[in-house]
């Protein structure tokens, strides 16, 4: 009996420990929770950011910084954007979730309050989550910002544009913009600006006269330009355009007829050059029917022998007729060399 005391004994003690070590596990698990999101838990207390402990701990399961939360949200309600704007807790988580910027987002809608833009948290979170820099757009909306056309880390230095007259001007733009929250998503960016103003002011170069026209007046190139309505489906409404400089380059205009002068010439020369073949190729024709043709008078000379032996064979001619033949051609030849001059028989022998 006292065996079986003594047993019951010894197992009561180790339930004792047991349970103890549990409940010390358990305070101890508890004590560290308390401890990681303590001064959390305060900050929202103190600032009545409506976060409670259990929230905390739930963030952490779903893979949520409460950090940035509870950092988010009392910056939220220290500027008083939730009084205009309705942004809970499941907001905020929900767009950590989806990949935002939460502070980023924050304080877009703080300074767009503070500067009286319309902006809703909605329309922030979505312009947040298109990739674009929300924080940055307000603050163009509020100081407008000054881009370089063109960009001098892109393309050239400046934009080539030429007159009526065929002179070469070379210009550089300054085109101060602001940005359109309404189209921030989906709206063209800088690089579309840029190349909209860079066409309208080359276009509106090449419409004036002279280049004189646009030293003169500038201000006439810019407001043409203006006039476009270049910033239609852009993040971006055009301020002003200012011309920085302008520097006169080639005379176009007489390069290009310089050109042209020179391949009429080059032409022309081409169908002399071809017409001095036809005739070189002529004349090697010409010589070559000569030749042709002297040989036939050679064979017709070598048959007049022929044709005298043949004669005297047939008794067609005699002897006599033969001498005064012979003396005819003779008295025909000395009066042709009589009648040529000295300088013609010298040239023809």
């Amino acid at each position: 009996m006292s065996t079986l005391n003594l047993l019951a004994a010894d197992n009561t003690s180790t339930l004792i420990w047991i349970a103890g070590i549990v409940v010390f596990l358990v305070v101890l698990f508890v004590g560290a929770l308390f401890a990681r999101f303590a001064g959390l838990w305060i900050q929202c207390k103190l600032t009545n950011a409506k976060i409670g402990f259990f929230n905390l701990l739930m963030m952490t399961l779903r893979k949520v910084n409460p950090t940035i939360i509870v950092r988010s949200k009392i910056m939220a309600i220290q500027a008083g954007i939730t009084k205009s704007y309705d942004i809970s807790t499941r907001d905020l988580e929900a767009h950590y979730l989806a990949g935002g910027n939460v502070p980023n987002v924050i304080r877009a809608l703080i300074a767009a309050q503070r500067a009286k833009i319309d902006l809703d948290w909605q329309s922030a979170q979505a312009i947040d989550l298109a990739g674009r820099d929300i924080l940055d757009a307000v603050r163009t909306s509020v100081y407008p910002k000054v881009i370089d056309c063109p960009d001098p880390r892109k393309t050239n230095s400046t934009l080539d544009a030429v007159a009526g007259d065929g002179i070469q001007l070379n210009v550089r733009a300054r085109v101060t913009v602001r940005t359109n929250l309404k189209q921030l998503v989906g709206g063209a960016t800088e690089e579309t600006v840029i190349a909209r103003v860079g066409q309208g002011i080359v276009q509106a170069i090449g419409s004036t006269a002279t280049y004189e026209q646009v030293l003169e007046n500038p201000d006439k190139i810019t407001q043409i330009v203006l006039n476009e309505g270049l910033e239609k489906q852009t993040a971006y409404t055009i301020v002003s355009i200012d011309i920085a400089d302008i520097d006169v380059g080639e005379n176009i205009g007489a390069r290009l007829q310089a050109d042209h002068a020179e391949a009429e010439m080059r032409v022309a020369q081409a169908k002399a050059e071809q017409r001095r073949a036809e005739q070189k190729a002529r004349e090697q024709e010409m010589v070559a029917l000569t030749q042709e043709n002297r040989a036939q008078v050679v064979l017709a000379e070598a048959k007049v022998p022929e044709a005298i032996a043949d004669a005297f064979r047939t008794g067609k001619i005699g002897i006599l007729d033969y001498y005064e033949l012979k003396n005819v051609q003779a008295d025909t030849k000395m009066r042709d060399m009589i009648g040529t001059p000295e300088r013609e028989s010298t040239a023809s022998n």
